[in-house]
């Protein structure tokens, strides 16, 4: 039990190395005082530009990616495992997004968990990469709107989840997706009232000059 607490404390604590904040500091900026004030790719890019928001999205994405890839297996047998390996790499994902949304390196403030995510899930079931992926570019061509796009796409990792028949990959997609409806709750409520940043460039319905 202590070697799984210590793991999902580790996971947790590299998921709260927060990109933007990270880099942020090279350039002498808080990107959470600019923008829509959160602390995600999406707002980098807005804020910052192309390049930036790359290497926010690399060390959010790679973040996810380690906790599920690397440290599940941290001093493997010294310990009666509580866990599967399956079970112990889909925690340590999980937790790293929760470390990315709540980090305790930055006054819990931090981006809205869909980067770590995807860098977990390229560990936990690539495949499931398809349907998310397929359904934010969808929605967010016809829409124009990255948080409907990310929410949706959270969404569909249910059905494929099931088409798979895992039920552990059940729980975690049901999981991931009510967290990003979540931490999207402010992107819906903009939604709701007209307020919502729209990408006009990559929505094909916005009117051409």
């Amino acid at each position: 039990m202590t070697a799984l607490i210590l793991k999902i404390c580790l996971s947790y604590l590299l998921g709260s190395v927060s990109g933007s904040l990270l880099l942020g500091r090279f350039k002498k900026i808080d990107i959470r005082s600019l923008g829509s004030g959160n602390a995600g790719g999406t707002n980098a890019f807005r804020t910052q530009g192309l390049l930036f928001a790359l290497g926010v999205v690399m060390i959010d994405v790679g973040k996810g990616f380690i906790a599920a890839w690397w440290i599940p297996h941290i001093a493997a047998g010294l310990s009666q495992p509580v866990l599967d390996t399956g079970q112990l790499v889909m925690v340590c994902g999980f937790a790293a997004v929760l470390g990315h949304c709540f980090p305790i390196w930055h006054g819990f403030r931090g981006g809205k968990g869909a980067a770590t995510a995807v860098g977990a899930l390229i560990v936990i079931e690539p495949w499931l990469l398809l349907p998310l992926v397929t359904t934010w570019l969808l929605t967010l061509v016809l829409t124009g709107y990255v948080g409907l796009s990310t929410v949706l796409a959270g969404f569909s990792l249910v059905p494929a989840a099931l088409w798979m028949n895992d039920n552990e990959l059940v729980i975690l997609s049901v999981a991931l997706a009510l967290f990003l409806l979540f931490t999207h709750r402010s992107n819906l409520h903009k939604l709701r009232n007209g307020t919502e940043y729209r990408f006009e460039r990559i929505y094909i319905f916005s009117r051409r000059r």
